[in-house]
């Protein structure tokens, strides 16, 4: 049984093993990932507001908001969500919308 697929291009039913679709010419490759959270604005939150988890909720990590919400007086959030926006910033936006979404 042949399997088949669409082309992202031109939303022809091509083969599913084709890797150029014969109709368009269009070189099939997996499309880019986009996520909805944006990964400068998590940066940003856990650069200013990363003591209180800030960024945490905003990621959609409810559990891990409130923990740091509950340790923010010890100042071990800050310094654990200024390395996180590091992190943030440092990833490409593939890798951040796959974790993340």
């Amino acid at each position: 049984m042949n399997q088949t697929k669409f082309c992202f291009a031109c939303s022809q039913s091509i083969d599913a093993r084709a890797e150029i679709c014969p109709k368009c010419g269009v070189r099939q490759t997996n499309p880019p990932i986009v996520g909805e959270k944006n990964k400068l604005a998590a940066a940003l939150l856990a650069f200013f507001l990363g003591g209180f988890g800030i960024h945490k909720f905003y990621l959609g990590r409810i559990g891990q908001g409130f923990l740091y919400l509950l340790f923010c007086w010890t100042f071990l959030p800050a310094f654990v969500a200024f390395i996180e926006g590091i992190i943030y910033l440092c990833s490409s936006d593939e890798q951040f919308a796959r974790k993340y979404g």
